[in-house]
């Protein structure tokens, strides 16, 4: 008689038939205006370090990169060197914003075969790069809007960043880590009833799972609603939430985000740390400025959520919006948006032990955002 499957062999079940096994996010590239001074930016503003660059100057001629990191969390800037360029066409339609989603795997290869051989319109073909640090393999498909979803394979690779980048720092100006880990999770925003084909999507050809499912009467003000599905990859290490509008009195969070991104696109990043009260009043120090709600709030936050292990008057000081489910419980915090344009966006969030996404805080966080929108007079 066989033995009754337990837990782990359950998840090593699950391992076994995943056939897009991920590792994590590798980088998030956005496209720019000025990756220069962007680079800048996050440097002074969320403590990340100089890590590589690419340019005319490598060999690279039709644009710039700046590879910025702090601890696992990488970001890439990149901007056109030319009007015309397909780059500088991306930021005149949407603004800085999100082009590359890009995922850890030990087979770029194999993860472009599978997911073409899915139905995925093919970004790019796998394609070998080399230098003097070995050769790393990429390559990509499209996701929602103008997104892309490249698939990075290090394995054999042990230079700075990429080949086409060399090492790039500033003894003059190394600015301090605030705290920021790794990416959590990356939220889309997408159209009118266009939720759940992007969930198929993520199901038959990356072998995602939902795994959560918000909808009107959970996500909703008196004014303006939204619907979610989170999706998780086989592995659970990588999530991406979904976001459509739903019917409202005013104009929706994800309504504003279309209008003004001019299309679907990502809405915002979730960056992890491990003590978020640390991290929050550092990235405030340097300018990060954030969503609050009223100290209402926290009037009833330990009959709501129970007892946490932080003290409320920092949380309460700060804005710091908690929430529990089966699990534990997790600390987050919203910015405002990071561009003129009202598009995108960060979230800081500390879990301990939830594996939710604050549902609990929608309400509060969702007026938050309205009187954001009202001040811009976009609701």
């Amino acid at each position: 008689m066989n033995a009754p499957a337990t837990a782990s062999s359950s998840v090593s079940q699950a391992a076994a038939t995943d056939f897009l096994p991920l590792e994590g996010t590798d980088y998030v590239e956005f496209y720019v205006g000025n990756a220069k001074q962007a680079a800048h930016y996050y440097m002074c503003a969320f403590g990340f370090q100089a890590l590589a660059y690419a340019g005319p100057e490598t060999g690279v001629k039709d644009r710039a990169s700046y590879a910025v990191r702090q601890h696992k969390l990488t970001f890439v800037l990149t901007t056109a060197l030319r009007p015309e360029h397909p780059i500088a066409e991306h930021v005149h339609l949407h603004g800085d914003g999100v082009k590359a989603l890009s995922l850890r795997v030990q087979d770029a290869t194999k993860a472009w075969q599978e997911t073409t051989s899915r139905g995925a319109k093919s970004y790019l073909e796998p394609t070998r790069l080399s230098d003097e640090g070995g050769e790393l393999v990429m390559s990509g498909i499209h996701t929602y809007g103008d997104t892309v979803h490249l698939f990075i394979e290090r394995k054999n690779y042990t230079g700075v960043f990429m080949p086409g980048y060399r090492a790039w720092s500033n003894p003059d100006f190394a600015p301090t880590d605030c705290g920021l880990l790794y990416v959590d999770h990356c939220v889309g925003n997408v159209g009118w009833n266009q939720m759940n084909p992007w969930v198929k999507f993520y199901e038959e050809v990356m072998g995602f799972k939902n795994i959560l499912t918000f909808d009107d009467e959970d996500i909703s003000t008196e004014y303006s609603a939204l619907m979610s599905k989170v999706m998780s990859s086989g592995n659970g290490f990588v999530k991406f939430p979904i976001n459509e509008p739903a019917e409202g009195k005013r104009k929706s969070q994800v309504e504003e985000f279309l209008e003004f991104y001019k299309g679907e696109g990502c809405q915002h990043v979730a960056l992890a740390t491990n003590d978020i009260v640390k991290t929050v009043r550092a990235l405030m120090s340097r300018g990060v400025t954030f969503l609050k709600v009223p100290t209402t709030y926290y009037d009833d936050l330990i009959d709501r959520v129970g007892a946490i292990d932080e003290d409320l008057a920092p949380l309460r000081e700060l804005g710091i919006l908690v929430d529990r489910d089966n699990e534990g419980y997790l600390l987050q915090l919203f910015s405002k948006p990071v561009e003129d344009r009202p598009t995108l966006f960060f979230e800081i969030i500390q879990r301990k032990g939830a594996k939710s996404f604050g549902k609990g805080n929608f309400k509060a966080l969702f007026e938050a955002i309205e009187r954001e929108q009202e001040a811009r007079g976009n609701i």
